[in-house]
Order: C-alpha cells, then structure tokens, then sequence
C-alpha cells in the first residue's frame, strides 16, 4: 500500500500546493468556471468547425510574427512586467484582433496558446508577479473574449466581413476591436472585484485611463495588423517599429512614477513632493502668493499593526491615501514620507484656510472604514481612527520649503501632546471652525 500510494501522494503535493489555492474562494470558482466553458468552446469548435488550409497558413502567420515580435521586445516586456502593480497590459491584442475576425474558433485558442505558452517561459519565467495560474487566466480571458468578439462581429457582418467591401471591413474591424475592448473589460474586471470586494472601486475594475488608451492604442495597431495581412501581408512587418516604441514608452512612464510615487499609497514620495513643493515655493515667491503645508499623522498607528499584521495596517494607510487623493483638488500635492506620516500643500490657502480644510480632513480620518484580514486570513474591520494634524502657511512660518514644514511638523507634536485628534495651527492664532449639523 505504501509503494503504491507515495507516488500518487508526490503528484498531488505540487497540485495542492498552487499559489492558485491561496487566492479567495470566490475568485477560484470564476476562474476555474471561465477556464472551463472556454476549454468547452474549444473543443465544441475543433470537433464541429472545420478549419480550411487558407486559415491555416494565416495561423501560422500570426503565430510567427507574434512569437518574433514578442522575442524582439522581450527584456522591455520582462521589465515592464517586473514593475507592474495593476493589471498587466501586453501586447498580444494586436495578434488576436485579426485572429477574431480570420480564424475559427479552435485556431483563436491555439494562438492564444501558443502566445501566452512563450510569454510565460520567456518573459515572465521567475518574476514574482507572474504565477503559472496567472498565466493561464490571462490566456483563458484572451481567448473567451476573441469567442465573444468573434462570434458578435461575424453575426453581423457574416462569415467573411473582410470580403465584403472597404466600408463594411472597416466596421468589423471596429467591431471587433470594440466587442474586444468591452468584453475583456468585463471579465478581468469581474475577477478583480471576486478577489478583493472590500477593496472595489471603478479605477480599480475598470483600470486607470493609461490603462485603457494603451489597450486601444494595441488594438488600433491590431486594426492595422488586419488591412495589412489581407491587402499587402509583408506591410505587417512595419508595425513592429510604433510597437516597439509603445512599449518603450510605457516602460519609460512604469519607471517615471516608480521614481516619484510611493508604491504603497500610489502618493508622491518624500522626493518628488520637495522637488514639486520648491516649485511651489518659486511660484509664490514670484507672484507675492501663499500656500499651505499640512502634516498629517495617525494616532496610535503602531496598535493596528500590533493588533492585526501589517497587511491590515497597510490597508489603513492606503484607505487615507485614497480619501487624500478624493478629498484635495488635483493642483494639491499629496505625499507620504514614511510609516503614517502624510504631507498635503494646498495651494493658495493660507493658515486659516488650511485649518478648516485640516479640521474637515480630521472629521473624515474618524469616519474611515477599512475591511481588512488579520495575518491569520480573518476579516477584520477597522473604524474611528484618529490623526493629528499641524499647519503651517508661506510666508508667515518660513521662507523656504523646510522652514514652513518644520513649522507644520512642531505643530503636530503640540497636537499629540494635548491629546491627539486635534487640528493645530504654527502660529497658534485661535481659528473657529464651523461644521454642518
């Protein structure tokens, strides 16, 4: 019994111990179920849809070109996929549109295959982000949405739109490439809400806008990909130069913001504040302006991470960065310079200004609430948590940047010294708030 269990016990320990059984329940079940009925539609087709040997030779077009294309931008693709905290986009939609509208059903899954097979071991092997079962839903999304935008496009241009005039190709084309957009949209969305529900918000289903304008942008260059395969095929070659250089692009923004922002909140780092604040300081000193600093710390931060882990204390500071971000206006800079401590200047405020919109933030920190888990995977909400926030205007604290948050920083210490949850001014001139209720 021994001898002949040890084995079937080795097979399964790698099985059981997938990085895809760590993830919520809810969210295994979408997937498994999105992998399932696309492997059903697959085999549906390649028993019931047959293939003629002109789809073919396109397949093996495709699959030679995406595969060249992907070798050539491969250490791009490796590092803007080491840097990525969101949704990865990729390229292969500029493949896969003119699959949708020139092959069948069981030749779309093969490319989507062969396509996500390569990228995974050539690009993607070893990177932290990029678990095997990550590899294959991306690839299941790709392929059910090409079922999707195929089946959609085809009932209403028929069985060969690309045959039936420049206007009518073009539709499908756009057809296509919006059925594409839309329905990808949806699925990946709908993983990304069953993953962390506590955590929904529209940018983070939907993506933020460079998100999206760069998966128009590779499906334009897709729409491109398919006059140029059916008119003038050797022409599909020069779409690898606007390829390459998008992704260059993209690379050089991924790196951009990974030198300016705080990879935890999504806020400008403790650099790239000073750097905007002096700008700031130039403008104000120029134009007889002012400005405001406020610093912002959480009380008795130090409990949360005591009491529930840090990933739950990184949820709470990325819950206020959010509130930040919603709460100032887009000219405002925001930024965190370490632990729970959070920098907003308000631009063309002065202290007593700033102390009302300080005390209105205050007001909102009490009101925040954070659905979280614990180290051991327990839920956990945290509520009615406080801060301490000190101000300080341009001119009156400081002539320079560092003058005036030192100044908002003595504040702060006078705050938690008198109690904590407490909106301080540096000049300590006594300010009335007024709030509603």
């Amino acid at each position: 019994m021994t001898t002949t269990g040890e084995p079937a016990r080795r097979l399964w320990a790698p099985v059981r111990d997938w990085a895809l059984w760590e993830r919520p329940r809810r969210w295994v079940v979408y997937t498994l179920t999105t992998e399932a009925l696309t492997l059903a539609l697959a085999v549906a087709a390649l028993v019931f849809v047959p293939v003629s040997g002109k789809q073919m030779l396109m397949f093996g077009v495709l699959a030679v070109l995406g595969v060249l294309q992907a070798e050539m931008s491969r250490k791009i693709e490796r590092a803007r996929r080491s840097l990525n905290v969101t949704p990865h986009v990729s390229m292969t939609s500029v493949w896969m549109l003119p699959a949708i509208l020139l092959l069948p059903p069981q030749l779309i899954a093969a490319l989507a295959v062969t396509f996500y097979l390569h990228l995974g071991i050539r690009s993607w092997s070893g990177i932290q982000h990029a678990a095997a079962h990550r590899t294959v839903t991306n690839g299941t999304t790709v392929t059910l949405t090409c079922f999707v935008a195929s089946w959609v496009t085809h009932a209403f241009f028929g069985a060969n739109p690309l045959a039936s005039g420049t206007e009518v190709a073009a539709a499908a084309v756009c057809v296509a490439g919006a059925m594409y957009f839309l329905v990808n949209t949806a699925i990946t969305g709908g993983g990304l809400y069953l993953a962390a529900p506590e955590k929904a918000s529209v940018k983070r289903i939907v993506g933020t806008w460079d998100d999206n304008l760069l998966d128009l942008a590779t499906l334009c260059i897709g729409g491109m990909m398919v006059i140029a395969l059916i008119n003038q095929p050797l022409m599909a070659l020069i779409t690898f130069v606007p390829m390459f250089v998008l992704q260059r692009s993209v690379l050089a923004k991924q790196l951009e913001d990974l030198a300016s922002k705080d990879q935890k909140t999504g806020l400008l780092n403790a650099t790239a504040w000073h750097h905007q604040g002096n700008q700031e300081v130039s403008r104000a000193g120029r134009t007889g302006g002012e400005f405001s600093v406020l610093m912002i710390d959480l009380d008795f931060f130090k409990k949360i991470n005591d009491t529930h882990g840090h990933l739950a204390g990184d949820d709470m500071l990325i819950a206020l960065a959010d509130m930040l971000k919603r709460e100032t206006r887009s000219h405002d800079l925001v930024g965190r310079f370490g632990g729970e401590e959070f920098v907003v200047l308000l631009g063309g405020s002065s202290e007593l200004e700033a102390v009302i919109a300080a005390e209105r933030l205050r007001h909102l920190i009490t009101e925040l609430v954070v659905s979280t888990q614990n180290n051991e995977g327990k839920p956990v909400v945290i509520t009615e948590r406080t801060a301490s926030i000190g101000v300080a205007a341009y001119p009156e604290a400081g002539q320079t940047l560092d003058e005036v948050l030192a100044a908002a920083d003595a504040a702060v210490y006078v705050a938690k010294e008198s109690g904590r949850n407490k909106v301080v001014g540096a000049t300590n001139r006594p300010v009335v708030v007024t709030t509603a209720g």
